[in-house]
């Protein structure tokens, strides 16, 4: 079976970073954190269509983008990586362009639904709408690096109900016969939209289904972002050094309904949630910080407003912001000719 992963590992990566680093890193979180309650917020003012949250799984995705190398790695997100694709390069005024489907959206130019991200400068490649087919064209692109002799790695996010689909399967198998540099990364949000992990799958851990590929299985308390970083950096570097792929699994917890158009509490009781919040990874890292004595009331105050700023330049830059006009709907889907 899988082993929990300790926050004393062999190498302790998480203590060499920097206090400068943690504070940059908190602040990732805390833009994330109010960039997507906006989003909330914008929805329901009938002002975006759609929108579904990361809120609750911050302290994962930017340990994992803390783990990578920005514009040599590969990135495959899914949905909910927010923070993850802010750490690697994306724009708060680029995913409010993004929700709001408007003429200049990065990922698609206003085409695609909100959440749907995508940049070839960031090598972030486009996520596809069903579930899990990231799981099975990742390890495409860490084949690629290894035939070139590149020391790319390859990361790719999943939520667990996506280990249910048979893609999964079909790339972890792939990855580990060809020993390929791809880190696997399942954010174990506990629900499949309202499908609780105890319907979902037999076995205790995700990260347990790793055993059966011959491949490196470990599970990590996913609200701890200097644990979270440790298992990582240990999986990236695998990976790097020709050491082959790793199976990870950040448990946590979604905070929110799973979408904008999601009521769950049809499926889930408000004591469940409420308990959950106490595992709320952005006070526990705050308190980290502050225990650290790396932040004080003044600088929390500080980072507040200047990520409020942030947040309402965006608002501000995407609702102003014209759409995309109807002629360009079928570009670059089909060629313009004369």
């Amino acid at each position: 079976m899988a082993q929990k992963y300790s926050r004393k590992p062999a190498t302790d990566y998480a203590a060499k970073l920097t206090p400068e680093t943690l504070i940059e890193m908190f602040h990732y979180m805390l833009l994330a954190r109010r960039l997507d309650e906006r989003m909330w917020m914008l929805n329901r003012q009938g002002k975006a269509p759609f929108h579904i949250s990361g809120i609750g799984q911050e302290a994962i995705q930017v340990a994992a983008a803390y783990s990578l190398r920005k514009g040599h790695d590969w990135v495959y997100p899914y949905y909910r990586d927010i923070s993850l694709v802010l750490v690697m390069g994306m724009t708060p005024r680029g995913l409010m362009l993004d929700l709001l489907g408007k003429a200049g959206a990065p990922s698609s130019g206003g085409r695609q639904m909100p959440e749907h991200f995508s940049s070839r400068e960031h090598k972030l490649v486009t996520i596809s709408s069903p579930v899990d087919t990231q799981v099975a064209q990742a390890p495409g692109t860490a084949y690629a690096s290894k035939m070139l002799g590149k020391d790319e790695v390859t990361l790719v996010c999943f939520g667990e109900g996506s280990t249910s689909q048979g893609s999964f399967h079909e790339g972890l198998n792939w990855a580990s016969i060809y020993k390929l540099p791809v880190v696997f990364l399942c954010q174990n949000n506990q629900y499949a939209i309202s499908v609780p992990q105890r319907k979902e799958m037999a076995v205790k851990n995700v990260a347990d289904r790793a055993a059966a590929y011959n491949m490196a299985g470990v599970w990590v308390d996913g609200t701890d972002l200097l644990a979270s970083y440790n298992v990582m950096m240990e999986a990236v570097e695998r990976a790097r050094n020709g050491e082959g792929p790793t199976l990870v699994e950040a448990k946590m917890y979604r905070l929110v309904p799973h979408s904008s158009d999601d009521d769950d509490r049809t499926y889930r009781s408000r004591e469940e949630v409420e308990f959950w919040k106490k595992k709320d990874p952005l006070p526990l890292f705050e308190k980290e910080l502050r225990d650290r004595g790396v932040m004080d009331d003044a600088s929390r105050e500080k980072m507040e407003e200047e990520v409020k700023a942030v947040v309402d330049d965006a608002t501000t830059y995407a609702e102003n912001a014209p759409y995309p006009s109807a002629e360009e709907a079928n570009y670059p889907v089909f060629e313009q000719v004369a």
